[in-house]
């Protein structure tokens, strides 16, 4: 399927989980169809079920699931995680014929997949991230409870009422769908997972465990979890966060201008517009060097305090023209203040137009002075000392 993701055409891999009697289908948006994707599904889908089916669930020959298909024989050989997903869950597998030949045995998931797309992903939906999208489809698939299949005289709502007491309990433990790998951190700070980079933080030459979920990935130094990013779903393609850098930028500033991880933060919204501005007045009243600086020293900020109020601190700053972190993190705290109080906290445009609340304290010390009427000082009495002749000295011509 495609969706239109952040303003881009994406082609996404939709999963589908059908029960039969009922009709009851729990659908599900992945940005890969691997096998990450593939057991993820069924997890959500079985807890969204409340239960696994006793009966046999009918299956394509996805390689996620079968590694090798038998002759004519129903016969596989499946997958390691595939046996130990079914063993942890009680799923019986039944496998349709490949080709032509099998297309009639899957065709209730088959006909809900072109049902759903047709009702639901036509036009092309337009969202920012997959989970809004996914979050869309939960609600899609609550509403379809209220219809019914052909001429049944009963809805699907009504009929998974009946179902479901009927379904196996979930198991009570947790079965770990993300696939693990343990890659070296390169001289770059970065660790290569399926041909793609990512960043991690200070720990070049070390080798760290890399956890690859469906749609993201955690980087883990022992039990520490270091890094966590969005899964990129091309090949050969590099992910990198600020923040990784930002103790090596403080020694080099000359290198945040051009930085690909700059770019990358500024197209994922997390270096906004305000940063820049306040960026460039720094610049101008410190020079480069220290006012990259004082940018970097703001950037810090983000990791004990929340995007929004560090945004928020930054705009007060710039409309007051206080070019220092210092400034922006009492600013950002104000807002945090707010927050806490249950006060509602300034969104960016007031903070930008209202009036300015860091206030000179030599203002406001000249404003509680009262008035001086003394005349201003003059030294034209030292003037007449300009006019005096200057003494001969004995021993010189004058």
């Amino acid at each position: 399927m495609t969706i239109r993701l952040a303003g881009q055409l994406v082609v996404c891999q939709l999963f589908s989980f059908r029960l039969s009697y009922s009709g009851k289908a729990v659908h599900r948006v992945f940005a890969t169809g691997g096998q990450e994707a593939f057991l993820e599904g069924h997890v959500h889908a079985l807890h969204v079920l409340g239960g696994v089916p006793t009966g046999r669930v009918r299956y394509d020959n996805l390689k996620a699931a079968v590694a090798q298909v038998l002759g004519f024989s129903r016969q596989r050989v499946e997958t390691d995680r595939w046996v130990a997903f079914r063993s942890h869950y009680g799923l019986e597998a039944f496998y349709c014929q490949p080709g032509i030949g099998g297309a009639h045995e899957k065709g209730g998931v088959e006909g809900d997949i072109g049902r759903f797309r047709r009702n639901h992903l036509v036009p092309v939906p337009q969202v920012a991230t997959l989970e809004e999208l996914n979050a869309m489809l939960e609600r899609w698939d609550a509403a379809d409870d209220a219809r019914r299949i052909g001429s049944r005289p009963r809805t699907v709502g009504e009929l998974f009422a009946a179902e479901q007491p009927l379904l196996r309990p979930l198991p009570v433990e947790h079965f770990e769908t993300g696939r693990w790998f343990h890659p070296r951190v390169d001289r770059y700070g970065q660790v290569t997972v399926r041909t793609n980079r990512y960043s991690v933080p200070r720990l070049i030459g070390r080798q760290v465990a890399v956890l690859l979920h469906a749609s993201h990935l955690v980087v883990f130094d022992g039990r520490v979890e270091v890094a966590r990013h969005e899964r990129m779903t091309a090949k050969g393609g590099t992910r990198l966060d600020l923040d990784h850098y930002l103790e090596t930028l403080v020694r080099k500033p000359g290198a945040l201008p051009g930085a690909t991880a700059l770019e990358q933060a500024r197209a994922a919204g997390k270096f906004t517009p305000v940063h820049d501005a306040w960026w460039a007045g720094a610049c101008k009243a410190h020079g480069d060097t220290d006012g990259t600086r004082a940018l970097i020293e703001v950037l810090l900020l983000h990791r004990h305090v929340p995007h929004e109020q560090v945004v928020a601190g930054l705009a007060v700053a710039l409309k007051v023209g206080a070019w220092t972190a210092d400034a922006v993190a009492l600013e950002a705290r104000k807002a945090a203040d707010h927050e806490r109080d249950g006060q509602p906290t300034p969104d960016l445009h007031d903070a930008i137009t209202r009036a300015p609340v860091v206030a000179s304290l030599t203002q406001r010390r000249l404003a509680q002075l009262p008035p001086d009427p003394r005349p201003l000082p003059s030294v034209a009495p030292y003037d007449q000392l300009l006019r005096l002749a200057r003494p001969a000295t004995p021993g010189r011509k004058p």
